[in-house]
């Protein structure tokens, strides 16, 4: 559920990336891909922890 939110909101910020200046833009880009490894991260530890 949270990896379709993100990519809903990707959609939603690459699609307004026209009407935002290009700090706004990269700081939601920084934003989205710190949260992506954070949820690879806790992913790849539970995982670790279940075998």
């Amino acid at each position: 559920m949270f990896l379709l939110a993100l990519l809903v909101t990707m959609g939603v910020v690459a699609g307004a990336a026209v009407h935002t200046s290009m700090s706004v833009f990269l700081a939601s880009a920084a934003a989205i891909a710190l949260w992506l490894l954070a949820f690879g991260a806790r992913e790849g530890l539970a995982q670790r922890r279940v075998h």
